[in-house]
């Protein structure tokens, strides 16, 4: 069986790896090059693609007690690899914020860290069509606050957390291009789960995050949504663009999602890392 690789790199370090060419080394190797093709030398050459996640989102894609990268972005990714003689996936982690740069930049080739599909994000990228799960997106605030919070016109002149170039920061983004910049948003800096200290120690007012995701990052119960839904949606991995080769490995992808679903594989893993089955 082959083994797939973990790559964790820090924020600011170019790591270039070859995805082509006639001498295909291991990323752990100073190769040339770039992972743009996601060709084989040959025939009988297996195709290595480089999967880019984060290490810190707890439950998601993070390091265990034994060093290991593991969650449920990773394993999903691993029983698709077990599934695809043809490819061989290694992981490359970084910051959030550096992911979709790094698809762009073709130094890796499919990007994994539960993003939704957005105007913006469609714009440059190319996503699969098979979600491998679905989130609804929330205002978080502390359990204890009783303001009358249910939308985004009651956080207007109120400081909101939220992760830089995420699909969250694009709906208060949106929202404050047509209401004159009137919520404060706060970028987070570093670690991804620290939405409940910020928001309980009232450095922010709220946030803005999946509804699967609060039991995760929040198992003492601190925090709780409300109001309705701001959008639903549909948990995908993301591409290069007009690349040939990218659309065959997305439509490769998902055939073998499908599968995941049908024989349970997927719910058995959604179940396992986020509490509850969040493939359907």
């Amino acid at each position: 069986m082959r083994k797939l690789s973990v790559f964790v790199i820090a924020v600011g370090f170019v790591f270039i790896v070859s995805g082509c060419g006639n001498d295909t080394q291991s990323t752990s190797a100073n190769t040339s090059g770039t992972a743009s093709s996601i060709a084989s030398n040959s025939a009988t050459t297996i195709n290595k693609i480089i999967v880019g996640t984060g290490s810190d989102f707890e439950q998601v894609a993070f390091i265990n007690e034994k060093g290991e990268l593991t969650g449920y972005d990773v394993e999903v990714i691993r029983e698709i690899d077990k599934r695809l003689p043809q490819y061989e996936f290694e992981f490359q982690t970084m910051d959030f914020s550096n992911i979709l740069l790094s698809l762009e930049t073709k130094k890796i080739d499919i990007a994994a860290h539960l993003f939704e599909k957005n105007p913006e994000r469609e714009q440059k990228f190319l996503f699969n069509q098979e979600p491998y799960a679905y989130w609804r997106n929330k205002i978080i605030i502390t359990s204890d606050n009783k303001d009358s919070i249910q939308s985004l016109d009651d956080l207007k002149g109120k400081k909101v957390l939220i992760g830089p170039t995420s699909a969250q920061a694009q709906i208060l983004e949106n929202y404050n291009k047509e209401h004159n910049n009137a919520i404060h948003i706060v970028y987070q800096q570093n670690d991804a789960n620290d939405d409940v200290l910020q928001v309980t120690s009232g450095r922010v007012d709220a946030t803005i995050g999946a509804d699967f995701l609060l039991p995760i990052k929040d198992p003492q119960g601190k925090l709780k949504t409300v109001g309705n839904a701001l959008n639903e949606g549909n948990i995908l991995y993301v591409f290069r663009k007009n690349d040939s080769a990218s659309q065959e490995l997305a439509n490769t992808v998902d055939a073998t999602i499908k599968d995941l679903k049908a024989d349970g594989t997927l719910s058995k893993l959604s179940t396992q890392w986020l509490g509850q089955d969040f493939s359907k």
